[in-house]
């Protein structure tokens, strides 16, 4: 067995961004292509980002965009009604939290900002393959929640 995790999740809410941030392609753009390097990643790809239909969808009025990675995705959505923006860096390997943390307030100066950080892949690394699994179907009232655990053989 081994603690080693498989990888690494970052989820930045930031709150009343500097005004005009979250419709500026440009700058966002700039941002993904930025982060990638600043944390010592490596894009598979150069970023993507698009627009949403701010008539079709005015509460979602923004911008979307994704960074792939060699070693995962970085990912930010806008939303313009709101001046907010959620970031999302995903990797399977360590990297700085403050340099993610700096490039935000350095991108879209928030006057607020909650995270959570995530270790993913807990089990990936282990040989012990008795993994089962948890469904909960989400209902109207108490979720019902059914484990499927593998079955066993013990051997001599």
């Amino acid at each position: 067995m081994t603690n080693q995790i498989f990888g690494y999740q970052l989820l930045l809410d930031l709150y009343e961004c500097k005004e005009g941030v979250c419709d500026d392609l440009s700058l966002c753009y700039q941002f993904l292509d930025d982060i990638v390097d600043a944390l010592g990643m490596e894009k598979q790809a150069p970023p993507n980002i698009f627009r949403s239909d701010e008539v079709r969808f005015p509460d979602k009025a923004g911008l979307s965009g994704w960074a792939p990675l060699i070693e995962s995705s970085i990912v930010i959505h806008t939303l313009t009604p709101k001046n907010y923006i959620s970031v999302d860096v995903y990797c399977c390997k360590a990297f700085d939290l403050e340099v993610a943390r700096e490039m935000c307030r350095k991108f879209f100066d928030p006057k607020k900002t909650d995270e959570q950080y995530i270790e993913r892949g807990l089990d990936y690394f282990k040989t012990d393959t008795n993994y089962h699994t948890i469904v909960v179907d989400k209902a109207e009232s108490t979720p019902k929640v059914t484990i499927d655990q593998k079955d066993l053989e013990v051997g001599v």
